[in-house]
């Protein structure tokens, strides 16, 4: 830049950007204080539904236990109420804020990097321009700023002058180099950014320049982004929608029934009751007796243990998905992961490498391997340097450093060759020429290596096939690589024709596999969103099969009034369409490619998607990406992405792998039907329970099951089936699905019919057993198996009669034992639920296969229960109202109940045969 120029454009610029200014500082987002992060908890409706509970609860325990002197242990109950909710908002909390941390981004090092800027000042009385390092918070509208190869640029801006630059600005279009010029004729009229302008975030790969800065902070296009990402997104995950539906229902079903158990016990004792002695006292005791008894029957219709489940299952699944490679930052992604039916992937980075390699080349002549060799080595102004983590990257032109990559592959040290050969003249390339030569000496003999454009390079030589080199070319452009060509002169100034070669972002080794699992197996679409031009992003998809091989090159060509069923269209193209010209393209399956384009792209097209009722998932490793990957149900960072795209993702992915992705749905859907298992075996629990109760309470019998067992049953088992069916490893059969409907109900009519069926079923055999109780004396189980007391079973197992005033401890304990057993044995129907295996193939068949199908947590639990039942029975029989039982009869209690599992057994054995 000439000095009276300089001179003249800061003349108004620097004294006022030293006082008063914004910071060049994008602000992280705001970070919700603790206390309130974890009173968020508690807006789940299951939780304010079980915080009701808790109210009444207490309230009634209270009464009891102060007012009618049952003593303090009626307070066991709240208690238990009480621990589970603690602990289903605190194990989430904490794992929440534990991952929180693991993401945060510190941005005080990034902001002190040096930067050279223009800037006036006082040297001996008069007032001179020098380049000062400043630091990078501290750069500001109006300066003009310095930048040479490895700079990353600090603020958006306009270019006043530039020699050779390019830029890597793949964190906001994908495209790894893009040529910057002020001249007219170089600027690119299809460039995502125009030509002249500089990104904060981008990195000058070769070449010099000066920009005057435009915008700093918050206000540059990056600051823009971080804005938009900050905004957040307010659309529910499934997994949400389905428990807040639930919520209300159980709800709903809850109140409605306490109210019955009142009204009808209050039918009852007016006019059924037969008792003379209705005063006001009599009346007051009745009604409360009533409400306590309804307020029980509403704790033991909650389902406690499912907050607890459901945040045990994410966060297991948090803990399992990072050993493969999958690192969880939000819980509910866990989970929404398995709901997806759309995912937007970027191109740069996710499916491609982003790194510039050498993948094919083709040689003219018996020695010209060894000049192009020569050629790469001293023919480049490129280097290879670590950077600040270790890793080796390539320093200057990213073409050379995909050439100096390639050489280094072969074991050939370019540095050495580089060092020892003399160069007497060099040729710099430029966009007019078109090539690069380096001359060099060897004794009295010179050599000039020449690189450049394949046509240039041709033009100059002689002898060369043309036919055949053209033939090569385009073999290679249609495949979307990158052509450069090599020449070297002779001792008798002939210049010879060495060979070409191709280079390309090459696809991920995985990725082709992982999307045909996604579109095939999961049913889940695969939407490509890039920065980069239409001809590279259709011939990618042609390698990962996302667009048919064979299919015609003209109907992929991206069209200027896209319409639908148009597989292909320019980000320009796509966001002139109305929304509801939009909608109506994004929902065609053959849609698979926006090429071209901007941030603002991506996520409309997710919004769209949203508003049509999709799931989506958004990966993506670029700032760019930011605001999308945001505004998605599930964001998917790279591991070696931006901090603006981790910082805004709900999952990254370490490896940086499609698969990883695929692994991801593997385990969302499978947590969800962990999910589905406990509601239905838990359900199933309360539904024998809950008639249990009402059928004593309209029958006057006394309740089998008092307080403390509901709360052994309803509470503590329930938590051990949580965790015992959390730990459940994943379903590898889930993928063949297809994605769950997320407008369904999380209870389906398959479930619905098995908990009132197998609900059904208990109440009636455990109707059974306490109608005998209640005509016979039972000192044993075994007593159970006389002539006599299986002819009154059937005979008399819906009397609902009593021939004695009470139970003993006995046989309230061989009546409740009985009824936990049965819920043992039903854990593993439950486990087996929506699966197309057994508990006896998996023994018999499968054996080696059980530690997929297991895990040792799951086997522990259930282990636990049956331990603790007999522990509870025959150790805490005053606690639980009970009395202790030999080992004789708990042989047989085991053996009478374990055809709840035998019968589901021979039930999936015969669903599997058909």
């Amino acid at each position: 830049m000439k000095r009276g120029y300089l001179h003249g454009c800061l003349d108004n610029a620097s004294e006022k950007v030293i006082n008063g200014r914004e910071k060049n500082i994008i602000p992280p987002p705001e970070r919700e204080p603790l206390w309130r992060a974890y009173l968020n908890k508690f807006r789940d409706p299951l939780i304010v539904v079980l915080l009701v509970v808790f109210v009444f609860s207490l309230g009634v325990s209270l009464y009891e236990a102060f007012y009618m002197g049952h003593g303090v242990k009626m307070l066991m109950e709240p208690i238990g109420v009480l621990i589970a909710l603690l602990l289903a908002t605190g194990v989430g909390f904490i794992f929440e804020v534990k991952a929180e941390r693991e993401f945060e981004v510190l941005n005080t090092v990034k902001n002190r990097r040096p930067v050279k800027v223009y800037r006036w000042i006082k040297q001996g009385g008069k007032s001179v321009i020098r380049i000062l390092k400043i630091k990078k918070h501290d750069v500001c509208v109006g300066d003009y700023v310095y930048l040479e190869s490895g700079d990353e640029v600090p603020a958006d801006g306009i270019l006043k002058e530039s020699n050779q630059l390019m830029i890597d600005e793949s964190n906001f279009t994908g495209e790894p180099y893009v040529r910057k010029s002020i001249k007219d004729d170089e600027q690119d009229a299809e460039a995502t950014f125009p030509s002249n302008e500089l990104l904060r975030g981008s990195t000058v790969i070769e070449g010099t320049a000066i920009y005057k800065v435009r915008a700093v902070g918050i206000d540059t296009v990056e600051g823009s982004n971080v804005k938009k990402t900050q905004e957040g997104s307010d659309v529910q995950t499934p997994l949400n929608k389905q428990l807040a539906e639930l919520g209300r229902t159980l709800t709903r079903i809850s109140y409605i029934v306490a109210i019955l158990i009142v009204v009808g016990r209050m039918v009852y004792f007016y006019f059924f009751d037969g008792s003379p002695d209705h005063s006001l006292l009599t009346t007051i005791e009745f009604i409360l007796g009533s409400i306590m008894l309804a307020v029980t029957l509403l704790v033991m219709a909650v389902p406690e243990g499912l907050p607890l489940s459901v945040t045990m299952s994410l966060a297991m699944s948090m803990r399992k998905m990072l050993r493969e490679n999958n690192l969880v930052r939000r819980l509910h992604a866990c989970e929404t992961m398995g709901a997806t039916t759309v995912i937007c992937t970027d191109k740069t980075g996710t499916l491609t490498q982003n790194k510039m390699t050498v993948v094919e080349h083709q040689t003219y002549g018996d020695d010209a391997m060894e000049h192009i060799i020569s050629n790469v080595c001293i023919n480049s102004t490129a280097d290879i340097i670590h950077d600040d983590d270790g890793e080796e990257r390539a320093l200057g032109n990213p073409t050379e450093g995909a050439l100096l990559f390639w050489i280094r592959s072969m074991n050939i040290d370019y540095d050495e060759r580089r060092r020892t050969a003399i160069v007497s003249d060099v040729t710099p390339f430029s966009t007019e020429r078109k090539y690069m030569a380096t001359e060099v000496v060897e004794g009295d003999k010179h050599t000039t290596y020449v690189k450049g454009a394949p046509e240039v390079v041709m033009d100059m030589c002689s002898g060369v096939k043309m036919s055949d080199v053209l033939r090569v070319l385009l073999r290679y452009q249609r495949q979307a690589m990158r052509t450069l060509a090599f020449a070297h002169t002779t001792a008798d100034g002939t210049t010879v024709f060495d060979g070409i070669v191709g280079i390309a972002d090459p696809v991920r080794s995985d990725v082709a596999e992982a999307i045909s699992d996604c579109t095939q197996r999961a049913g889940v679409r695969v939407i490509m969103v890039t920065g980069d031009n239409a001809n590279t992003a259709i011939e990618i998809a042609r390698q990962l099969n996302l667009i048919k091989r064979n299919a015609n090159a003209r109907n992929l060509q991206p069209v200027t009034n896209p319409k639908s069923g148009d597989p292909v269209v320019t980000g320009e193209s796509f966001a002139a369409l109305s929304d509801e010209e939009a909608k109506e393209l994004v929902q065609h399956p053959n849609f698979k490619i926006i090429a071209r384009a901007r941030p603002d792209d991506k996520a409309r097209l997710v919004q769209l998607l949203q508003q049509c009722g999709e799931v989506v998932a958004v990966t993506g490793d670029g700032t760019n990406d930011a605001p999308a990957l945001s505004k998605a149900q599930i964001g998917l960072s790279m591991g070696d992405g931006t901090s603006r795209a981790k910082e805004a993702s709900d999952i990254t992915i370490i490896d940086n792998s499609f698969s990883s992705i695929v692994r991801a749905i593997i385990w969302g859907r499978s947590l969800y039907q962990n999910i589905q298992r406990f509601i239905l075996f838990q359900m199933t629990i309360n539904v024998c329970a809950c008639l249990i109760v009402l059928l004593g309470a309209f029958t006057g019998l006394d309740s089998p099951l008092n307080v403390t067992q509901i709360l052994w049953v309803n509470l503590i088992m329930d938590t051990f089936a949580a965790i015992a069916l959390s730990s459940l490893p994943a379903d590898e059969d889930v993928i063949n699905r297809p994605p769950r409907d997320p407008r369904s109900h999380i209870i389906t009519r398959q479930m619905m019919f098995r908990m009132v069926g197998a609900g059904l079923i208990f109440l009636c055999i455990m109707e059974g057993v306490w109608q005998l109780m209640w005509h016979t004396d039972l000192d044993s189980v075994s007593q159970m198996l006389s002539r006599d007391n299986i002819a009154l079973l059937l005979t008399r197992a819906f009397d609902l009669s009593k021939s004695k005033a009470h139970l003993d401890p006995k046989e309230l304990g061989i009546f409740f034992s009985i009824f936990v057993m049965m819920q043992f044995w039903n854990l593993f129907n439950a486990k087996y639920f929506r699966t197309r295996r057994s508990l006896l193939g998996d023994l018999l068949c499968r054996p080696k296969e059980l530690s997929k199908q297991f895990s040792l947590g799951f086997i522990g639990i259930a282990l636990a229960i049956l331990v603790c039942q007999v522990l509870i029975v025959n150790y805490a029989g005053d606690f639980f109202g009970v009395a202790a039982l030999s080992a004789s009869d708990w042989m047989w209690i085991i053996i009478l109940t374990s055809p709840v599992l035998l019968i589901g057994e021979i039930l999936r054995i015969i669903r599997i045969k058909l």
